[in-house]
């Protein structure tokens, strides 16, 4: 196995080449969303070769609350603004769009983005442990869904993974739904 900077590496190079900006990849995360109408729900706002979750959670926003995360400091967990598909903007931590206003919110599922994933459920980020965090403190006080949303080109059966890593309860990609 090899370690999580060489992991990421290489992942990067895999979500680059399958990266189509412009292009409708967020159906089958739709699909899956439309059956959670109304729950409170947070995505994230793409960057760099990240797919899109923005046209499901638009879609989202018509039965319930939509938040999107916010860096409050390092080594801490998120914090979740609600966000509307009109919402102002501004940049965040590490060139993350955030609203510029709003009410803080509590999802109960979260639309996870990542490097690489395993069909088990083993999600390798940034390295920050940022989502690790904020799974492990919602998990403690309520039923949280991560969903991870990424190219099935991001899939790698061999990640380091840890025992603070936290599991993906549902796994979305470009191509289909996958069920650790």
């Amino acid at each position: 196995m090899i370690d999580k900077s060489s992991a990421r590496t290489a992942a990067f190079v895999r979500r680059k080449a399958a990266h189509r900006p412009g292009a409708a990849c967020a159906g089958y995360l739709s699909e899956v969303l439309a059956g959670y109408r109304g729950v409170p729900l947070a995505g994230y706002m793409p960057m760099r070769t990240e797919i899109d979750p923005l046209p499901a959670m638009q879609e989202a926003a018509v039965h319930g609350p939509v938040g999107v995360p916010v860096i409050i400091g390092a080594a801490q967990p998120l914090k979740f603004r609600i966000w509307e598909p009109d919402s102002a903007l501004v940049e965040g931590e590490f060139g993350a769009k955030i609203p510029q206003t709003g009410d803080w919110m509590t999802p109960q599922i979260l639309i996870v983005p990542l490097v690489a994933f395993t069909r088990d459920g083993g999600r390798l980020g940034y390295g920050g442990g940022f989502y690790d965090r904020t799974l492990e403190g919602l998990r403690s006080k309520q039923a949280t869904m991560a969903i991870g949303f990424a190219y099935a080109a991001q899939e790698d059966a061999d990640l380091p993974l840890e025992a603070t890593d936290q599991p993906l309860d549902l796994i979305v990609t470009d191509q289909g739904i996958i069920t650790p």
